[in-house]
């Protein structure tokens, strides 16, 4: 057997996907096509509406195309619940459950032992600056250390790609700046696959290696931009005149499109 390149982490081949209301049909993607290869950090931007969140929900198996196919590791991926990793805007950490059985929630149920589970959780959470947060509840935590006891929960799931859905859309500017840097930081480190969706040009193109404009609804992929950008990337790398650039190019590209696509309402 010979070996060779890994194929491509995730592949969507002429993807829709349509939504029913009794006689009512609404078309929100496609048709798409997106391929992203291991290790890959890809961005996806686009006007509210374009389907950005139902395409993630399609690549994790919470949605079904309604037409074409998601392969994951080079497969068609007809079954994909529990394939996937994937952090919503929300944190959605259990009110009830301590900072700790927030983070280990994913190993437990994949039957790993509440113990050995916490072993394995507990080096992480050094790391994320939680060490000392572990028997607090989420209603004590700022929203930062919020979304980083989500994001070590979406870690935790142990799994090669990662969907990330407006991670850190919630938080004030300088949180945000803050915990791009530190999510960078740890993408270089671990070799994931991630696709952030995100309304925050200057977010895609600071982590991404692509960034992929979609159309308004239904979405389809209008624009690849290579983010030509050294790495590791520090915060100054904003005012850099190339990454000013293209940034520029991304918002011309989304008001172009606002005007010239089908508005929003479908009409």
């Amino acid at each position: 057997m010979t070996s060779g390149p890994l194929p491509w982490r995730v592949e969507l081949r002429h993807v829709t996907k349509t939504f029913y209301r009794g006689r009512q049909a609404l078309t929100v993607l496609g048709p798409l096509d997106l391929r992203v290869s291991d290790r890959e950090f890809v961005g996806l931007v686009g006007p509210s509406g374009c389907g950005k969140s139902t395409l993630l929900n399609v690549i994790a198996g919470i949605e079904q195309p309604t037409s074409g196919e998601v392969w994951l590791d080079g497969e068609p991926a007809p079954e994909r619940l529990g394939r996937v990793a994937y952090m919503h805007q929300r944190d959605l950490l259990l009110p009830w459950r301590t900072v700790l059985d927030n983070a280990i929630l994913p190993l437990e149920l994949r039957g790993i032992p509440r113990r050995e589970a916490a072993a394995r959780a507990r080096p992480w959470l050094e790391r994320f600056g939680l060490a000392e947060f572990t028997r607090a509840y989420p209603a004590q935590l700022s929203g930062g250390m919020r979304q980083r006891v989500a994001f070590l929960r979406t870690l935790l799931a142990d799994r090669p790609l990662i969907l990330l859905d407006e991670p850190f859309g919630a938080l004030d500017a300088l949180t945000r700046a803050s915990l791009q840097e530190w999510l960078l930081t740890l993408w270089e480190e671990l070799d994931r696959t991630v696709i952030l969706v995100t309304h925050d040009v200057e977010e895609a193109l600071f982590l991404s290696d692509r960034v992929l404009v979609l159309s308004p609804r239904p979405g389809r992929i209008v624009r690849e931009i290579m983010v030509d950008l050294p790495r590791p990337r520090p915060y100054e790398i904003v005012t850099d005149p190339r990454f000013v650039r293209l940034k520029a190019e991304i918002l011309a590209e989304l008001r172009a499109r606002s005007t010239l696509e089908v508005p929003l309402d479908g009409t």
